[in-house]
């Protein structure tokens, strides 16, 4: 396959108002780029846009939107045809984790990460894959997680739907072979953004150093212009030595190690809850 021409994409980014998805933007935007860019904080987004605008030249559209709700994905995908926009590639960001035993978890914020880790991930993808399959000039990234790797011991929904968008999106490159659409899950690990400050806690990262969204992005970004682009990427060499290693050890030993990592403090967790 021949380099991605950034210059002639148009690549709609969720979970674009901070992190990952933020830095993607900037970074696509620097390779010439068009962007529609989604999020639920209105604001941050018109921001962006306005940056990256001024900064690039590239024609910046932002779409506010709570991917937790039902049919967001679809919903989403119709304002932007309403906007005569063509998506040419996508890149689903969005995500959030919850922290601590399972059975100690509000339904309603269960059902709300399902709903954007999971839900609007699979919505967003199926709305979207006929354009980029046309196209057949850009390309399509999950973002993923090393908790997608093994259950995650008071992470248990957010690895599980990890899971689904490492497995999922696996299958969606294998299906995308020969149409010029390049698919990749991305699994970074423990990366420095705001998503601590919604899961509660740096409990979550265990005691691995925290990457940045640049680090991330830079390995999204590497992958994508091999000749022969890989279904998957994790990031950094220490998890990729991680991942080796898990799969020498047994999943009854993996499990535990990872519970004594990220192991809850339930008298810190209570008070972090009312705050």
């Amino acid at each position: 396959m021949s380099r991605v021409d950034y210059r002639n994409q148009t690549t709609l980014l969720t979970g674009a108002s901070a992190g990952i998805g933020a830095e993607f933007a900037r970074a696509l935007a620097a390779r010439g780029s068009d962007l529609v860019l989604v999020a639920r904080r209105a604001q941050r987004l018109e921001n962006l846009a306005a940056e990256l605008e001024a900064a690039h030249g590239i024609k910046v559209t932002a779409v506010p939107a709570d991917l937790s709700s039902r049919g967001a994905g679809t919903a989403v995908a119709q304002q932007v045809r309403d906007l005569d926009i063509t998506v040419t590639s996508l890149v689903n960001c969005a995500g959030f984790g919850t922290f601590g035993p399972f059975h100690t978890e509000q339904p309603q914020r269960l059902a709300d990460e399902i709903a954007v880790d999971v839900s609007a991930v699979v919505d967003l993808t199926r709305a979207f894959i006929g354009d980029l399959r046309a196209a057949g000039t850009g390309f399509l990234i999950n973002v993923a997680s090393m908790a997608a790797y093994q259950p995650t011991p008071n992470m248990a929904v957010y690895g599980a739907a990890k899971a689904f968008v490492l497995s999922f999106t696996e299958a969606l490159w294998q299906e995308s072979l020969g149409t010029g659409l390049r698919v990749l899950a991305l699994s970074p690990g423990a990366t420095d953004t705001e998503f601590f400050d919604v899961v509660g806690t740096t409990d979550a990262a265990g005691s691995m150093r925290l990457q940045s969204a640049r680090e991330v992005v830079d390995t999204a970004l590497r992958a994508l212009d091999r000749r022969n682009p890989p279904p998957s990427a994790v990031v950094g060499r220490v998890n990729k030595i991680a991942l080796l290693a898990q799969r020498l050890a047994s999943r009854r030993r993996t499990i535990l190690t990872l519970a004594a990592m990220t192991k809850s403090n339930p008298e810190r967790d209570r008070l972090d809850k009312v705050r």
